[in-house]
Parts: structure tokens; sequence; C-alpha cells
């Protein structure tokens, strides 16, 4: 029985390195793509679009 509360326990460990590994992979190629300066201002206009538009949809279903 110990081993099954044991095992249980590793579930969150897991679950927390398994997302921060997706994210890391998910974020590299942005890395790579801002170290060369003609990307750089085109990816930071498209994160901040992003963003604005994240905030007016979420602010229009809100009904603020």
């Amino acid at each position: 029985m110990n081993d099954f509360w044991n095992n249980i326990s590793r579930y969150p460990r897991f679950f927390i390195s398994s997302l921060v590994g997706l994210i890391l992979v998910i974020l590299t190629p942005f890395k790579n793509l801002f170290k060369v300066p003609k990307f750089r201002i085109l990816l930071i206009l498209l994160s901040l679009t992003i963003v604005s538009l994240l905030y007016l949809i979420i602010r229009n279903m809100v009904g603020l």
C-alpha cells in the first residue's frame, strides 16, 4: 500500500515537469526568431496584437 501512495505522489511532479517541457518546446522557435533583428520587431508587434485582441474579446464577453 505504501508503493501505491508513493506512485500517487509522483503524478503532480510528472505533470508539472511535462507542462514545463511542453512550454519550453513551444517557445523555442520564438526564441530563435527573437535573435534576428528583422523578426524581433515583427514578433513584438504580433505578441502585442494577440494580447490586445484577447483583452478586447474577454472584455466584450464579460460585458464591460
